[in-house]
């Protein structure tokens, strides 16, 4: 008896919650997904990458605060969240440079139709598809970065 209230004291100390832990592991998968289809849908209707950056940046936040840093850390690690900041900017700068090589303005998807003819109305679509999947990863990554930064004075080695 004496060694299960140590180890509930222990629990209450350190902010674990078996409760809170299955609920965020439960609830993670949803908000991810629901924050890549609000990337996806963003070229048609209201949100867009910035949003759904958002919304996958807080999955990982939900786990941290649930977990712990290193926790969150072993799933996406430092070098990757690097990595997908890094390539939605390439991409959304990508994009817009593209455009401007074409003889377009800077996102001006229309220049692309000489890259592959799918006419232009087509490609202001699959531009802006694309500029929203960029903005998406970029945002998620720095929300995910500031997090962590912030949750561990910069140290990375343990969270909040």
């Amino acid at each position: 008896m004496r060694q299960l209230q140590q180890r509930v004291e222990t629990q209450q100390q350190v902010g674990e919650s078996l409760i809170t832990q299955t609920a965020v592991r439960l609830l993670v998968p949803f908000v991810q997904l629901f924050g890549l289809y609000v990337i996806v849908h963003g070229h048609y209707s209201p949100g867009g990458g910035f949003q759904g950056g958002v919304l996958l940046g807080s999955s990982f936040i939900m786990l941290g605060l649930a977990y712990d840093q290193k926790t969150v850390l072993r799933l996406m690690s430092e070098r990757t969240n690097i990595l997908f900041g890094n390539l939605g900017a390439l991409i959304f700068t990508g994009v817009g440079a593209l455009c401007a090589i074409f003889g377009g303005l800077f996102l001006d998807y229309s220049a692309l139709d000489v890259l592959i003819p799918l006419g232009p109305i087509e490609w202001r679509s699959f531009g802006i598809f694309l500029v929203e999947v960029g903005v998406g990863l970029a945002v998620m990554s720095i929300m995910a970065s500031l997090f962590w930064d912030l949750g561990s004075a910069g140290q990375m080695d343990e969270g909040l």
